[in-house]
């Protein structure tokens, strides 16, 4: 999966080629939050947490080397049953499900290439996989950061597909700063030589995935929680 570099760099594009306006985000504070969300519990990008939850929940994948997250069903399950009056969800789900569809467009093209190309789906890929995904992910030059604000601590705890504990959302926050630093300090401007993947396809992958975002936000920010490209698969995007 995509980390939280990879996630802050498709929050910063979307956000560069759109106002917040445009694709009916509220509290640019808490989007970028929601791009956090589904892997705060996992386990592995904060270690510090109150408890876990299982990646399939989180993710709404089968087990799998390379699963494909159901961003529809989040939204349909989730998000949509929690639209107020006007059809307006919190920030944070929308980060959520932008995290998810993210995730599902990287691991389906990557999917699809390895298919094309005869290759074994097995360990070695996947970690060869991951391998190639740090290195891109230190090619994006990115710089924002969360501040834990009284209304994202709120939207996190009532969250609706479950709260996020202020002490949790505290630590995720710490969590995705030192990436950013990271990031900074080891900054990639050069193409770095991939194992599995290419510069071409991550090229790719990128357009569709950020494409594919900007499609669903402005189908809600004129439609609402109902929009159909949200719960869609968006591949025409």
């Amino acid at each position: 999966m995509p980390s939280w570099n990879i996630h802050t760099a498709h929050v910063e594009r979307v956000l560069r080629e759109h106002s917040p306006e445009e694709l009916g985000i509220r509290d640019v504070n808490a989007f970028l939050f929601g791009n956090y969300i589904p892997d705060i519990y996992v386990g592995y990008m904060v270690k510090d947490i109150t408890h876990k939850i299982a990646y399939g929940t989180t993710h709404f994948v089968e087990p799998g080397y390379i699963p494909e997250p159901a961003f529809w069903q989040f939204w349909r399950e989730y998000a949509l049953a929690s639209a107020d009056a006007d059809g307006c969800v919190s920030d944070v789900t929308l980060g959520a499900w932008a995290h998810l569809v993210a995730d599902n467009g990287y691991n389906h093209s990557v999917n699809a290439y390895l298919l094309a190309q005869g290759a074994k789906f097995n360990t070695q890929t996947r970690i060869m996989k991951q391998s190639d995904f740090e290195l891109f992910g230190r090619t994006r030059d990115i710089s924002m950061t969360c501040t834990p604000t009284d209304e994202l601590i709120a939207q996190a705890q009532v969250f609706p597909q479950y709260p996020i504990e202020p002490v949790d959302t505290q630590a995720a926050i710490e969590s995705a700063r030192r990436i950013v630093r990271a990031n900074q300090q080891g900054h990639l401007s050069h193409m770095p030589k991939y194992s599995l993947l290419s510069e071409g396809l991550f090229d790719q992958m990128t357009d569709v995935v950020n494409r594919r975002i900007v499609a669903g936000l402005m189908g809600y920010a004129r439609q609402g929680a109902s929009a159909p490209e949200l719960v869609a698969e968006v591949k025409h995007a």
